[in-house]
């Protein structure tokens, strides 16, 4: 399979000058090894950004015009309707019952047309109307548009901390995953990026064991908080965790929540759980990830003010 380069990440940074913001590595107090990498200080608060303003950037002018369209629990679908108004470009998102509001909500204040749909119709909700009405169907992870702009990521962590030692990354589809992996590995060999996902959806931890898709059905999934990671591999991000990714871990739910605690307390960030999951992973299981200099990346923010609060509130868990 055709896997995503280097150069393919570096030109999807020139796209997102001026669109998505540059963030900063921020050092944690209570671990003097560990940065985290605030995606959640993007405009639509979260790394997908990067990849939908990609995306959208390279269309040519008569796609533009008859507006894209993709399935998203949310943030993907934010960072689409966010990238196709500074393009001017129509968008519609199908996004599955049972995603936060506030997630739903902001992608409608951005312009977009939204479809509510049962989680297992999304994809085929999806297709039908870019089909329909000619739309670019533009989706959350499987496709190497999206794949180099997340990339850009580790272009950043590898420009801010050279001598990186580890990157613990979110895996939910695998589209950050195989962008910041790609990336990452080309410019730091030395470096280990690791996956960190929910023990609830632990489909990628399957996969890559098994070597080929192992796919968890949404009954299961949607038991984590992480309502982020709640998506299965691809084909396509499976090809490039397969090749460029040195591990996976899981986290529980009490370690995510945890997790999700800290970060809001002591690094003062609005964090949703899946931002939280690599956090966790370093929190709770250093023992056994590679030692050194680690970056764990906080992918986004859009979290429900219910469990922000509760997170602000939470007493400190030592990990």
């Amino acid at each position: 399979m055709d896997l995503v380069t280097l150069d393919d990440v570096r030109l999807a940074a020139k796209d997102l000058a001026g669109v998505t913001v540059r963030t900063p590595l921020l050092p944690c107090r209570w671990d003097d090894q560990l940065w985290v990498k605030p995606e959640s200080l993007q405009p639509v608060g979260s790394f997908k950004l990067r990849g939908a303003t990609h995306a959208v950037a390279r269309l040519e002018p008569a796609l533009r015009a008859r507006g894209v369209v993709t399935h998203s629990s949310g943030n993907h679908g934010q960072a689409l309707a966010y990238a196709a108004r500074v393009h001017g470009v129509p968008c519609t998102v199908v996004i599955p019952e049972g995603a936060p509001a506030v997630k739903v909500d902001r992608v409608r204040a951005l312009g977009a047309e939204i479809r509510l749909v049962p989680p297992a119709d999304r994809l085929a909700v999806a297709e039908e109307i870019a089909a329909e009405q000619g739309r670019t169907l533009i989706p959350p992870f499987d496709d190497r548009r999206i794949i180099a702009g997340q990339g850009t990521i580790g272009l950043e962590v590898v420009e801010d901390l050279p001598d990186v030692d580890v990157v613990l990354v979110p895996v939910g589809g695998g589209g950050l995953a195989s962008g910041i992996a790609t990336a990452v590995k080309a410019l730091r060999p030395t470096a280990k990026v690791i996956g960190v996902e929910p023990e609830l959806a632990a489909d990628a931890r399957d996969s890559l064991t098994a070597g080929e898709l192992r796919v968890w059905e949404p009954a299961r999934t949607y038991r984590t908080s992480a309502d982020g990671l709640r998506t299965s591999l691809s084909e396509l991000t499976l090809a490039h965790l397969l090749a460029r990714l040195d591990g996976i871990v899981t986290v529980t739910e009490d370690e995510i929540t945890a997790a999700t605690a800290r970060l809001v307390q002591q690094t003062r960030l609005v964090v949703e759980p899946s931002g939280a999951v690599a956090a966790a992973a370093r929190m709770f299981h250093a023992a056994g990830l590679p030692a050194g200099r680690t970056v764990a990346v906080v992918s986004g923010g859009n979290v429900d003010p219910a469990v922000l609060a509760a997170a602000a509130t939470r007493p400190d868990v030592e990990g």
